[in-house]
């Protein structure tokens, strides 16, 4: 099944082509105010675990070994995946995400699950 799937840091200004906006993040974003976010949906269900997220604190060198602790613990979280996929089913999707780190973040952990696992 082929998707429209984009990732965006929450502190870009929403676009017209963002499709459904959905947060993916367990802690709302400094500095971000609600109405402004334009969001479809906020998915905390699906983001990291404290304990995970805590534990890469976004270091680089953790990347891989969080990518592979992440997809664990989405294959167990059915509803939120099945959540968000039919998000997906229904046009363009925009996963949002807070932090800094552009390469390395949930986001795009969670669209790299979602493109494998398609």
């Amino acid at each position: 099944m082929a998707f429209d799937l984009v990732v965006k840091r929450i502190y870009e200004p929403p676009g017209s082509d963002d499709g459904q906006r959905v947060l993916v993040d367990r802690i709302w974003p400094r500095g971000v105010r609600k109405k402004d976010a334009a969001l479809t949906l906020w998915l905390k269900d699906i983001a990291p675990s404290d304990d995970l997220r805590k534990w890469f604190g976004h270091e680089p060198e953790r990347w891989a070994e969080f990518q592979k602790r992440y997809r664990a613990e989405l294959d167990g979280n059915g509803d939120a995946v099945t959540e968000l996929r039919a998000l997906l089913g229904k046009g363009k999707v925009t996963l949002l995400y807070g932090a800094h780190d552009e390469a390395h973040n949930n986001a795009v952990a969670l669209a790299a699950y979602l493109r494998t696992r398609a």
